[in-house]
């Protein structure tokens, strides 16, 4: 969870508008297999909410891929 992806040493953006971002790694067997990751042009879009549903999202999906 990122709020501010300026002040994020090293960030790499995929999307010149993006300003946040949150990124959940998918696993499988303890290997990461996948990623999710969502941008936002809005400055601390995410919230610990919204990461843990994504978390929650994630660990289904490994199970499945």
């Amino acid at each position: 969870l990122v709020d501010d992806v300026h002040a994020f040493p090293g960030h790499i953006a995929c999307d010149a508008a993006s300003q946040s971002e949150l990124v959940v790694p998918v696993k499988r067997g303890g290997k990461v297999v996948a990623v999710i990751d969502l941008d936002s042009p809005r400055p601390s879009r995410f919230t610990q909410t919204d990461g843990r549903g994504i978390e929650a999202l994630a660990a289904t999906l490994g199970d499945r891929v």
